[in-house]
């Protein structure tokens, strides 16, 4: 039996499959390829089946999003190591090779990610994910080689095998004993944020999750969403609300979310100012959805927190006033 599974989540994805799937299964003798399909109408099922019959179909009975889609699906998958990869990710030659390996040898490392640039920029660091993930004080995430809206050239700056705080869900590798014992993706967050929580989650266990620069994928995004989505937005903020309700240290979590709450606004004052009154809306809406599963969230909290942030100032902060547009800026 295959060590690695492969679980590739699509919805209504056909196009996406035909550009990129062959890479995948170019590149990937390593791992047994599932394709999980949140109940397509777009005859992508139809299309795997004529064209790619070795691929296990799982078949999910609608879309459930990512969260409960990947939770249904891989209860179906019995390889050890699990990588979810998105449906628009191109991957390259030895990309698992590495990543067994450290599985292998490492105990104690039970989630890993690639190098992600991007597709339709191969020289620059990709949106989601980039070089590794880390949030700040208030839960705002950035990346190494990508903070907010600045991507990074990739000069080679961050070719060490690295630990980080999240790892991408563009291209996740987990242990399924891992995914499993932390009890997955929560579902109430659909989609967005939800390898964050989880992350942050198996973070508050003194476990592992690094960065592996000697495997990269391309991943071309916003192919679900586009980034100028207001529901986008909305699912953004209100995930990340979740995630620092649930994993934050009990001590100082009340200021931290007022403050956090502070900043939500000044990000709606200035999506008006740009005219994006959706945007604005979308936030407002966020938060009203916060409160309505507010008890439910903290009910959550079944991990003892720590504090182990990467950041401890506001990476909002730095950015937008102090202008600090580079990882290496803020170390």
């Amino acid at each position: 039996m295959k060590k690695i599974a492969v679980v590739i989540l699509n919805w209504n994805g056909k196009h996406l499959l035909e550009k990129f799937l062959p890479s995948v299964v170019e590149h990937s003798d390593l791992a047994k390829i599932y394709v999980a399909d949140n109940a397509s109408t777009d005859n992508s099922v139809l299309f795997l089946e004529e064209n790619y019959p070795t691929i296990q179909i799982i078949r999910n009975s609608e879309n459930f999003g990512y969260a409960k889609g990947y939770n249904i699906a891989l209860k179906q998958v019995v390889e050890p190591y699990l990588v979810l990869l998105n449906s628009d990710v191109e991957v390259t030659e030895n990309w698992l090779k590495t990543m067994l390996d450290v599985f292998e040898n490492e105990p104690q490392t039970v989630a890993l990610q690639p190098k992600i640039l991007d597709y339709k920029n191969k020289a620059y660091f990709e949106y989601a994910g980039a070089a590794g993930g880390f949030i700040d004080k208030y839960a705002f995430p950035f990346c190494r080689g990508r903070i907010f809206s600045t991507l990074e050239k990739d000069h080679n700056q961050y070719d060490k095998i690295t630990e980080i705080f999240w790892a991408s869900g563009a291209c996740l590798f987990i242990r399924k004993t891992t995914f499993e014992e932390f009890g997955g993706f929560d579902e109430d967050f659909f989609a967005h944020q939800e390898e964050i929580d989880l992350c942050w989650r198996i973070q508050n266990q003194n476990l592992k999750i690094k960065f592996i620069p000697q495997s990269t994928v391309y991943h071309l995004g916003g192919a679900t969403l586009k980034e100028n989505s207001p529901q986008k937005t909305f699912l953004n903020f209100r995930n990340s609300i979740f995630t620092l309700l649930k994993n934050h240290p009990k001590k100082g979590l009340f200021y931290v979310f007022f403050i956090r709450l502070c900043l939500d606004g000044i990000a709606g004052v200035f999506f008006l100012l740009q005219i994006k009154p959706k945007h604005t809306w979308a936030i407002v809406r966020s938060h009203f959805a916060v409160y309505a599963k507010l008890k439910k969230t903290l009910q959550k909290r079944t991990f003892e927190q720590k504090n182990n942030y990467y950041y401890l100032n506001s990476i909002v902060f730095d950015y937008y006033i102090k202008r600090k547009k580079l990882f290496s800026e803020i170390k």
